[in-house]
């Protein structure tokens, strides 16, 4: 897994340039470890859901925002350096919007933790 794909998944994301921090983690899913790899694979999820999202897709987004929530949950809560809790806790807000037809909250980020930070 390379460092730097992750770090640019993140900006992509952090940016609502969802499709495209998909794909910047989508690399990264693909090259982690097979322990790694449902963690991984939430985050692609989180971009995917959020792209879903922007085009309007509320039922697309709220099926794989669900399945990213339940991938991301066992993780430790600085599991790659990310904020794992912070952005846990942006989805389950976003969820409970979705599902009560309430206003959105604000758009989750993928922090960094640690030196970087």
């Amino acid at each position: 897994m390379s460092e730097g794909d992750l770090r640019r998944g993140f900006e992509l994301f952090n940016e609502a340039k969802y499709f495209e921090a998909h794909e910047a983690l989508e690399d990264v899913w693909r090259a982690s470890p097979p322990a790694e790899k449902k963690f991984f694979q939430g985050l692609v999820q989180v971009a995917v859901a959020f792209h879903h999202h922007s085009t309007g897709n509320l039922v697309g987004m709220r099926s794989v925002l669900h399945r990213a929530a339940k991938n991301l949950a066992p993780a430790p809560a600085d599991f790659a350096g990310i904020d794992l809790k912070r952005l846990l806790d942006s989805l389950g807000r976003w969820q409970i919007a979705i599902e009560q037809e309430r206003p959105k909250p604000p758009l989750p980020q993928m922090e960094q933790i640690g030196p970087e930070r």
